[in-house]
């Protein structure tokens, strides 16, 4: 599924294609997809993103603490929600494969979009917290879609958990969210850019060179 095509989230997501197509051609994406990824670097990428989405909570709920209606309140509500069943996912990886995510030291560029999310979040601005935290749940749905029915058994559950429906609906809802909240400004497209580059700096991380 993509964004209405009449909407801000869908040019946004159109304007910035080509950091889409790089997440997707990325080494760690295409291991994933292929098998080929080493254990102990999916299993560095997991510490690390749960370390991301315990901030990405975060975020959306200081939008809750900042909407201005009830309808927008419980978006985020469910938003929020979402995030905690991506983490018992993470959790789970974590208990078969030994990792410690209570001990997990944040790499720069975990912390440089974690910092950047939740500094949007913070400034009670909705649609600008939209901007800055639609990339993530969008490329990642697109990711799953792209990558199901053509990726080996390996990774085969982080492929079904994004591609699933309830997880693009749950873009969607972010999408919505944006289409409502913001405006076409300036610096609504540089906060969707800015998270796009860090995505995709995150993908450059997991594959040893930094962090995402």
């Amino acid at each position: 599924m993509t964004p209405t095509p009449s909407g801000l989230s869908a040019r946004l997501w159109a304007d910035n294609a080509d950091l889409a197509a790089a997440c997707l051609a990325h080494p760690f994406v295409t291991g994933i997809s292929d098998g080929t990824l080493p254990r102990e670097r999916f299993a560095g990428y997991v510490a690390q993103d749960a370390f991301f989405l315990e901030a990405f909570a975060r975020a959306y709920a200081l939008a809750v603490a900042h909407s201005r209606d009830r309808a927008s309140l419980e978006a985020f509500a469910d938003l929020l929600a979402g995030v905690r069943e991506e983490l018992r996912l993470h959790d789970s990886y974590a208990a078969r494969w030994g990792i410690d995510l209570a001990a997990v030291e944040p790499v720069a560029a975990t912390l440089a979009y974690t910092d950047f999310l939740l500094a949007a979040a913070s400034l009670g601005d909705v649609g600008l917290t939209c901007a800055a935290m639609t990339p993530c749940m969008r490329l990642y749905a697109y990711l799953g879609q792209a990558l199901s029915g053509r990726s080996e058994e390996t990774y085969g559950e982080w492929v079904t958990a994004y591609a699933a429906p309830e997880f693009d609906g749950l873009a969607a809802t972010l999408e919505r969210l944006l289409d409502r909240h913001a405006t076409d400004t300036p610096a609504v497209r540089r906060a969707y850019r800015r998270a796009m580059q860090l995505e995709l700096a995150f993908f450059e991380g997991a594959c040893g060179d930094g962090g995402r």
